[in-house]
């Protein structure tokens, strides 16, 4: 019996998220919008590509932007950038690889600018060689700054969002997340766990009463920052980072828990095709540059 009632109420569930996953469709994303003035939105790998738009977007929208970054030149850059159009920014030199690297740099935001509010796991790494050719340094180090600086940096921060009952995560994962993509064993491995922390952690928030704590997952395709340079993907071009940076504000804003870049792949991938998700094997265009966002 107590199993056909839990029948009952999932399949109850289901219903009432499927209707509000609807009515919320057929409502403009401007109309759902919040306001983020006054949060403090930490973002890191802000010194440059998506990161970087993100953190002049919110500094437009009222929120004192954090950047955390290895990039020393780009966080005096992107810093003077959004002062200049009245904004609030502080930087910090952060090596989120390194877990002391990281708590230390978390005890100085909480010092100097208060409790982050708004959290956006932003920073990447990718190596991209065949698993054979991958050295074990860069595979601890893809695993340490894509997977492990997320744990890191969100107990950093969670604590208060929790004591508050406010606050919003982001987790920047990738659709190479969701299925394996050539010649990333190692970036779309990081990427699944990176997807799995958030979603479970996003559940223990939900059973532990945590309305207040928003989270939003975004797994956009291949981004043309500089990351993937020399890739030829076959599916589709790659993703401009300023329709990319623009979708997750406007998804932030929003409170949407889930959001596939482009939308439609979110249909797609239950009919992937390995040939679909490769590049040319036979070109040289094939093999990530290495690079880090």
């Amino acid at each position: 019996m107590y199993v056909i009632y839990e029948l009952l109420m999932f399949i109850g569930m289901a219903i009432v998220y499927s209707i509000e996953t609807v009515v919320l469709t057929l409502i403009p994303r401007r109309y759902r919008a919040k306001s983020i003035k006054g949060e403090v939105a930490l973002i890191t790998g802000g010194a440059s590509g998506i990161g970087r738009l993100i953190a002049i977007k919110f500094a437009k929208l009222g929120a004192h932007v954090v950047i955390w970054d290895i990039n020393k030149n780009g966080l005096a850059e992107v810093a003077e950038e959004i002062r200049n159009v009245g904004g609030k920014c502080s930087t910090y030199y952060c090596d989120i690889g390194d877990k002391q690297a990281v708590y230390h740099a978390a005890k100085a935001v909480q010092i100097d600018v208060g409790n982050v509010s708004l959290l956006v796991n932003n920073a990447g790494y990718v190596y991209g060689k065949t698993f054979m050719e991958l050295p074990d340094s860069e595979i601890e180090k893809t695993f340490k700054v894509n997977v492990l600086s997320h744990y890191w940096i969100t107990k950093s921060f969670l604590k208060d969002m929790m004591k508050n009952n406010h606050g919003h995560i982001v987790t920047i994962a990738s659709v190479a997340g969701l299925l394996g993509i050539y010649n990333c064993t190692d970036y779309s491995a990081t990427k699944f766990a990176a997807i799995g922390c958030h979603e479970s952690l996003f559940t223990e928030l939900k059973v532990h009463g945590y309305e207040g704590i928003h989270m939003t997952l975004i797994c956009p395709y291949l981004i043309n920052t500089g990351m993937f340079n020399g890739v030829k993907p076959r599916l589709m071009p790659m993703l401009t980072p300023e329709y990319v940076a623009e979708e997750v504000v406007a998804s932030t804003l929003a409170n949407e828990t889930l959001v596939v870049l482009p939308h439609v792949l979110r249909y797609v991938l239950p009919f992937k095709s390995e040939k679909a998700f490769t590049c040319d094997a036979s070109s040289s265009n094939c093999c990530f540059e290495n690079n880090s966002i």
